[in-house]
């Protein structure tokens, strides 16, 4: 898609949407999340593209030590899924299922406990429109309709210099954390009992790009309320990424990068060494206050077209936040 091709679809929508900057002027199709995070350990694991260095051999300066990767989207996707379903939710929808109805769950009854907590049938939602409710358009319905978002890997690396987060990389420090499992038993005299291992990043920082396929913007406004939702709720058990949570692993201090940035003042976000100019001081007030309320208010309407209990904003105030 090139920047010649870019336009917002919203005849869909019951109201006008009217921003005061023109999707050329922005970073849209791209999203980027910025992320900062003291330690994660995703579940799905970590791609690294080196060797471990062995305990009893490591150097600070070993380029063997140096070790960079991928972080897992797997991990990320669900986590900003679950923000989306409960921004929808808080509104007083329901949210699409991310799952089959007749898959084989662990636990009995799961998915009818679902139903009866704030979603409904994955799919359910295509019965009276083509394109389903916000959650499943932008998502997708596995075997069945791609969804609209594209969720690409974070490479990570602990060298700042070779990261470059408009491609979505972060600098990050790998460790292979290693710890026994010793029996409680006085009379085992603290045998081990086995070796648990866990991948870990260290001190994330960086950008998560995501690219929409489809420019809608309540697209833009649902990802905007449901990055801010995780970010507020950074501290729940259930709004964290990635797993040992018990551990202080998962908190997560993430935002979307202003769209009306240039390339150049995205990394100036991340660049230590320089402050925020008075040109982005600007354009964070016009988001703030005119371009942020529209996308919300595409988002309002949305919902509000597919439940009839929510009321359609107003055509002329911007929306307001969940």
């Amino acid at each position: 898609m090139t920047s010649g091709e870019l336009e917002f679809v919203d005849s869909n929508l019951d109201v006008e949407v009217d921003l005061p900057r023109s999707v050329e002027e922005m970073l849209l199709p791209h999203v980027y999340v910025g992320l900062e995070i003291d330690l994660l350990s995703p579940g799905d694991g970590i791609v690294t593209d080196r060797h471990h260095a062995s305990a009893d051999r490591y150097e600070a300066d070993d380029p063997m030590n140096q070790i960079e990767g991928q972080i897992s989207p797997f991990t990320l996707s669900g986590w900003l899924r679950h923000g989306c379903e409960r921004v929808v939710q808080i509104a007083g929808a329901t949210a699409c299922h991310p799952g089959e109805p007749n898959a084989d769950y662990m636990r009995a009854n799961v998915y009818e406990r679902d139903l009866e907590s704030g979603y409904h049938e994955k799919g359910e939602c295509l019965d009276e429109h083509d394109d389903g409710c916000v959650v499943y358009d932008l998502f997708g319905g596995f075997g069945s309709q791609p969804g609209k978002l594209l969720r690409r890997p974070v490479s990570f690396s602990p060298i700042r210099r070779q990261v470059d987060v408009l491609d979505g990389e972060a600098e990050a420090h790998f460790r292979q954390i290693s710890n026994q499992v010793r029996s409680r038993n006085e009379e085992d005299g603290g045998q081990p009992l086995r070796q648990a291992d866990r991948d870990v990043l260290g001190n994330v920082e960086g950008t998560w790009k995501l690219t929409l396929r489809e420019l809608k913007p309540e697209f833009v406004g649902l990802l905007l309320e449901a990055v801010s939702f995780l970010d507020a709720h950074a501290d729940e058990f259930a709004f964290q990424v990635g797993g040992a949570r018990n551990f202080g692993a998962g908190i997560a201090d993430v935002w979307v990068i202003n769209p009306l940035y240039s390339e150049r003042e995205v990394r100036r976000v991340f660049n230590r060494a320089q402050d925020s100019t008075a040109a982005m001081a600007e354009k964070d007030e016009v988001w703030r206050s005119e371009c942020r309320p529209e996308f919300v208010r595409a988002l309002q309407a949305r919902t509000a077209a597919r439940d009839g209990n929510l009321p359609m904003p107003s055509s002329n105030e911007g929306g307001e936040s969940a």
